[in-house]
């Protein structure tokens, strides 16, 4: 079981609409059988901003999917946690994304995480 997070780089989406946004994302970058599209600089930094503190090539990482790197692309990524650590990688994750001026967004819950 794993929780996922969604992260990108574009505008800050209103509430009602930050689910549509996820979904145009997703099926444009990561459900599409075309090449994977150039990752957005900012998206690059924040995953190595983010395995830097959570490394995802260890036996204790908290990733259900590593490399975090390959769940992203282009201006997206699309991170999934173990549910055992999900508190506490989430909360740093969306921290980080605000850092960045990236958008969080919790598709489980259907909210963004700000």
């Amino acid at each position: 079981m794993s929780y996922d997070l969604a992260v990108w780089d574009g505008e800050q989406p209103r509430g009602d609409d930050a689910g549509a946004a996820f979904d145009e994302l997703y099926e444009r970058y990561l459900d599409s059988d075309d090449e994977i599209a150039e990752l957005s600089s900012r998206i690059v930094a924040y995953v190595e901003a983010l395995v830097e503190r959570y490394p995802d090539d260890v036996a204790s990482s908290p990733w259900a999917s590593p490399p975090v790197m390959g769940e992203a692309s282009g201006p997206i990524v699309y991170l999934l946690m173990s549910y055992s650590r999900a508190e506490e990688v989430s909360e740093y994750a969306a921290a980080l994304a605000r850092e960045h001026g990236l958008v969080c967004y919790d598709p489980q819950g259907e909210t963004l995480r700000v």
